[in-house]
C-alpha cells in the first residue's frame, strides 16, 4: 500500500491544522493506521493509531485532548486533527499503516510526511 500525506503548513501557536492521509490498494482497512512525527535533531515519536474498523484510538500523553485522529474507509484515508498547536509540536508528520502499536516497528508503511511548523 502506498501512502500520501498532506495537510502540513505553518500556523500560528493556538491554532489548528487537519492531516490527511491517503492510501492506494484495495486493501485499506485491513490495516491499523497511525500517526508520527519527527522533529529536527529528535528521534521519530508516536503520535496516534486507529484499528482497521475505527473503534479504537490511542495517543501519545503529549497529545492527548488536542489531536483527534479518525478514518474514512471508503475513501482510503486516515486524519489528523490538531488542535491547540504548541510549538512543540513542530514537526514532519507520517502516516503508517501497520499493527495497533505505537512503535513504529509495527508499521510496514510510510507516507512521505508533510511539515507542521507552529510559531510562538
Amino acid at each position: 500500500v502506498q501512502l500520501q500525506a498532506s495537510g502540513g503548513g505553518l500556523v500560528q501557536a493556538g491554532g489548528s491544522l487537519r492531516l490527511s492521509c491517503v492510501a492506494s490498494g484495495r486493501t485499506f482497512g485491513s490495516y491499523n493506521m497511525g500517526w508520527f512525527r519527527q522533529a529536527p535533531g529528535k528521534e521519530r515519536e508516536f503520535v496516534a493509531v486507529i484499528n482497521l474498523r475505527a473503534d479504537r484510538t490511542y495517543y501519545a500523553d503529549s497529545v492527548k485532548g488536542r489531536f483527534t485522529i479518525s478514518r474514512d474507509n471508503a475513501k482510503n484515508s486516515v486524519f489528523l486533527q490538531m488542535d491547540s498547536l504548541k510549538s512543540e509540536d513542530t514537526a514532519v508528520y507520517y502516516c503508517a499503516a501497520g499493527g495497533y502499536s505505537s512503535s513504529s516497528r509495527s508499521y510496514a508503511y510510510w507516507g512521505q510526511g508533510t511539515q507542521v511548523t507552529v510559531s510562538s
